[in-house]
Order: structure tokens, then C-alpha cells, then sequence
């Protein structure tokens, strides 16, 4: 029985003017029935190149071969354990063998059965077996005094010493069989089982190929877990319903109890400009994976023309840049756990939401070479200005005292019919939900401001310098920088506009040198803040740099 892997490389091989290619010369011998022959193709290949030659298509009786079920994949898993268990020195149990089959079949969607949950078995004892093979300390502190004996020797061979140097030999031949002696223990140490490949390490294994979270919860993480509203509050200030729907997101996928068909959550963010819309999806990417910058950030005025529309998946064949893929699609396939930021969605065309559909509802995209991008481990955002024009200046609906919730439930039932008439029902029915924002109230730009003074702080301590408000101060900059209509951003100018730009001047003047410590304060009647500097203690006037460096 004759079997060809790769059978499409026959078509052509070997073919050149004046000569007959590898298949042409297997034709006779195949009608004939000469040569009892299995070739295995894909689909692809078998439609690119076999299908186009009719003759050698007819020779073949094709057969098509389905990837098996996650049941047959584990009956072959365990038929081929002692294999594995042999090769990589380890015990694999029944449990761990069940755990790759579902998570490679759950995460990896790229590929097919048996090879995907294969190649995670191999993967995970190795890991076992790496993680055992420590060379033994004796070993390694018996070869450096074998290597010093030797320097000896030869120091004392220059001088002359000959007798010196006959017993340094002597010391160091005993020394190599102290060492024969215990490599020997340590490859018959090595020869025996070292570790069990169980369910925990399939899934580090999967995590570290995936990049989704999916190693067990630990305490202090999940403690963290159940803080999460109190840590997102210290970025995001008075968005209580917001933080809260999103905490209740993340904990239901880290604890495994999210559709496992859909993506982690779908959320539109409604509300007026400046109040922490696009804040708290980045504090969510930093809470996620440590970084703010951590996730997938489209702005979709650049997709408000139909031809736009195409870019997230992908050019179609035919066009400019479809070999580089879609800005959507791409960076989920290699990153698949992640934050999906679409910032002021409605400027967006409409054919962009039928796009979404997909995703919100099957958690998946298809891209334009044809693959499925998995969506179901991120969590999709899309940030929006609709409705903001009815809750402009905070006080449409009584927001002068903003504990009252009938306020808030007037506002939240008079924005939702915006989105109603902006957004298609199928489209709507599909959000987990629509979270609506508070505008900001003169009150919380205190806590707003104390965030900000703070970055400004960590860059001058670059320089080895501190800086501190007064209350004076901060009720000044709070005036000038309250504007009920445009949120934080206003508070954000002000501070640039009367400590950032100030202070640049003068330490580009020479006013300030590394070590002081600045007081800003305002006086009555003044259109300015006044700058005040005292020396800071020896042992905070260090740059953050030097103190890095001597770490």
C-alpha cells in the first residue's frame, strides 16, 4: 500500500519541457491497478490543483475526513498517552486529557481535533518535565573547584613545583569521580517520573498560547475581584451604575459563568462629553492587563463613509491592502482577550452596526481571507454623544441634588428614547446593556482635580521636585475650570493654562533646581496662582532615575 502525503505536489512536479510530471507518470500504473495508492490532500489544495486535472480527480476515489468529536478526540488522547508519558517522563492524568480537549476546542478555534489538543499534551509535559530538570548544586559547586584545581596546577607547573602539581592532579581526578558518581544519581533520578501533567497545567499552558486568563482564581485575586468598583473608582469619580455593570461583567467571565458564545460584555456608553466615557474603559484595560494603552481603541469618525466600513475586517480581494488585514480583526486575532474601545460610535456609517451584530450576538467576525476571529473573550465598549444636548449643563432634570434616583431614572428613560430612535432594534436587543452617565457636578471636580495635580507630580518628581496646592489654589483652578456643559476636560485646560504652562517657563528660566519643593497658592483678586519654593528633605530630593538605577 502505497501512501503519498502532500498528493497535490504531484500535479507539476518534475514537469518540464519536453517531459511529463510525477502524475502523469502514476496514471497508468493507477488505472491499471498496479499500485494500491492513499494520498491525503485539504480541500484547498485538492480544489487548486487535483479538481483542474479531471483525469488524475478520477484515479481517486476521494473520501472526506471530518475532524472528531470532542469524545472521539479523547479516546485518542488516552491511546496515545503512553506515548507521551514515556517520551516526556511524566504521568498524565484522565482529567488533564478532558481539560485540553475542551479548552483547545473552546480557545483555538483556528485549528482542528486531535491536533490542537495534541500539541497541548506535548506542550504541558514538557513544561512538567523542564520544570523538574534542576542541576543538582553539589554538581555544579564540584565542577568550579575541578576548574580552580586546574588553574593551580598549571600555576604550579610553571614554577616548577612538580610535586605540588602531582597532587593537584591527584585532587582533581577524585573530584571527576565525585562527579561521574553524581550525574550518574541525577540521569537515574531523571529516568523516573518527574511530575503529573493535571488539569492546572493544561490551562497555564492554553493561557500562555491564548493569552486569556484561565489559570485557577486566587485568593487575592479574587478578593481583588470583588474590590474591583473601589479600584475603578479611583481613576473614574461619580459614574456609580457604569462601574458597577462593567465590575459585574468581569466578574461573571473570571468565574466562569458568562455565555460561553458571546463575547465577556456589550455596552454603549451614553452621556455627556467630558465625564469619564472613554476613562473607564482604559482604567478597565489597566485593572485587565496592567497598562492602559492595553486595548483595541478605534475611533470610528474614520469609518463614517461606506467604503470606510471594509477596513475593519479587511479589503476585499482585489483591492489595495488586503494582505494586511482588517485594524479590527487583526488585533483581536493575536490578542483575543481584550478591551474593544469604539469611541463615539455614532459618527460611524450604519453597515457598521450590522457588523456588530455578529459579534454582540455569536461572538465571532468573519475576516476578508475567509477566517473566524473569536470575540467571546473580549469586552466590547462603544462610547456615545447621543441624548447629551437633553442632560447639557446637569440641570434638565433637577440634578441640583443628584442622590435623588428619580432624577436620574427621568434622565436614563429620556436618553434611551434617543438611542431608540438612533439605533435598530436588533442592534439594541443585542447590548448586555446601556449605561448611562451622570453629568459632573462642581463637587466632583475636587476629586478630579487631586487625579490630575497628581500627574503632574509624578513628571516633576522625574526631576526631582515636588509640587503642592492649597485649598485657595484648587478652588481657583475648580472655578476656572467648572463648566457644567463640557465635564472634566474644561478642569484639565485650567490646570495646564495655570500651573503647567507657568511652571515650564520658569524652569526653562533657571528659577528652580532639582531638590525644591514648590507651594502654589492664590490670592484673592488675582488672575494667576502664586508660586512659593521650599527646600525638600535630602532623602526625597533624588530623581526618580538615580533612585532606579541604584535598585
Amino acid at each position: 500500500m502505497l501512501f503519498i502525503d502532500e498528493l497535490h505536489t504531484l500535479v507539476g512536479a518534475g514537469g518540464a519541457e519536453g517531459a511529463i510530471d510525477a502524475s502523469n507518470v502514476l496514471k497508468p500504473a493507477l488505472s491499471r491497478g498496479e499500485i494500491q495508492c492513499i494520498g491525503a490532500t485539504t480541500f484547498d489544495e485538492y480544489r487548486k490543483y487535483i479538481e483542474k486535472d479531471s483525469a488524475l480527480e478520477r484515479r481517486f476515489q476521494s473520501v472526506a475526513v471530518e475532524p472528531p468529536s470532542q469524545e472521539q478526540t479523547i479516546e485518542i488522547l488516552k491511546g496515545l498517552r503512553v506515548k507521551y508519558e514515556e517520551h516526556h517522563r511524566v504521568k498524565i492524568t484522565d482529567e488533564a486529557i478532558k481539560e485540553a480537549v475542551e479548552l483547545s476546542t473552546r480557545y483555538i478555534p483556528s485549528r482542528v481535533q486531535p491536533d490542537k489538543a495534541l500539541d497541548i499534551i506535548d506542550e504541558a509535559g514538557a513544561r512538567v518535565r523542564l520544570g523538574s530538570l534542576t542541576k543538582p548544586p553539589d554538581l555544579a559547586d564540584i565542577e568550579e573547584k575541578i576548574e580552580l584545581l586546574g588553574v593551580e596546577k598549571e600555576a604550579a607547573v610553571r614554577g616548577a613545583d612538580y610535586e605540588k602539581a602531582a597532587d593537584l592532579r591527584d585532587q582533581a581526578e577524585k573530584l571527576r569521580a565525585e562527579k561521574d558518581r553524581v550525574q550518574k544519581e541525577w540521569r537515574d533520578t531523571m529516568s523516573e517520573i518527574s511530575g503529573t501533567v493535571d488539569e492546572e497545567v493544561i490551562a497555564e499552558v492554553v493561557s500562555k498560547i491564548t493569552g486569556v486568563p484561565l489559570t485557577r482564581l486566587e485568593e487575592a485575586e479574587s478578593a481583588r475581584l470583588l474590590q474591583l468598583e473601589a479600584e475603578l473608582h479611583q481613576t473614574v469619580i461619580s459614574q456609580e451604575e457604569a462601574v458597577s455593570q462593567v465590575s459585574k461583567a468581569i466578574r461573571k467571565a473570571r468565574s466562569g459563568l458568562k455565555d460561553p458564545n458571546r463575547p465577556m460584555g456589550s455596552f454603549v456608553f451614553v452621556g455627556p462629553s467630558g465625564v469619564g466615557k472613554t476613562l473607564l474603559a482604559k482604567a478597565l484595560a489597566e485593572f485587565l492587563f496592567g497598562d492602559q494603552d492595553a486595548m483595541v481603541y478605534l475611533d470610528m469618525s474614520e469609518y463614517m463613509e461606506k467604503h470606510t466600513v471594509s477596513r475593519l475586517v479587511g479589503a476585499p480581494p482585489g483591492y489595495v491592502g488586503y494582505e494586511e488585514g482588517g485594524q479590527l480583526t487583526e488585533q483581536i486575532r493575536r490578542r483575543p482577550y481584550a478591551v474593544v474601545l469604539l469611541d463615539e460610535v455614532e459618527k460611524a456609517h450604519p453597515d457598521v452596526f450590522n457588523m456588530l451584530l455578529q459579534i454582540m450576538e455569536e461572538g465571532r467576525l468573519t475576516d476578508s481571507f475567509g477566517r473566524k476571529i473569536d470575540f467571546r473573550n473580549t469586552i466590547l465598549i462603544m462610547t456615545s454623544n447621543i441624548g447629551a444636548d437633553l442632560i447639557k449643563g446637569g440641570q434638565s432634570f433637577g440634578f441640583g441634588k443628584r442622590e435623588e434616583v428619580q432624577d436620574y431614572d427621568s434622565m436614563k428613560s429620556s436618553l434611551m428614547s434617543e438611542i431608540e430612535k438612533f439605533f435598530r432594534p436588533e442592534f439594541i436587543n443585542r447590548l448586555d446593556d446601556t449605561v448611562v452617565f451622570r453629568p459632573l457636578v462642581k463637587d466632583d471636580l475636587y476629586s478630579i482635580i487631586d487625579i490630575e495635580l497628581k500627574k503632574v507630580c509624578e513628571r516633576l518628581k522625574a526631576k526631582g521636585m515636588d509640587l503642592e496646592l492649597d485649598q485657595k489654589a484648587k478652588d481657583y483652578l475648580i472655578e476656572m475650570g467648572f463648566n457644567p456643559d463640557f465635564g472634566a476636560r474644561p478642569l484639565r485646560r485650567a490646570i495646564s493654562t495655570y500651573v503647567e504652562d507657568p511652571l515650564a517657563e520658569a524652569l526653562l528660566g533657571g528659577e528652580y533646581e532639582p531638590g525644591v519643593k514648590l507651594l502654589l497658592t492664590h490670592e484673592e483678586g488675582a488672575d494667576h496662582l502664586k508660586f512659593d519654593s521650599t527646600d525638600m528633605p535630602a532623602d526625597t530630593a533624588e530623581p526618580k532615575e538615580a533612585e532606579a538605577a541604584t535598585d
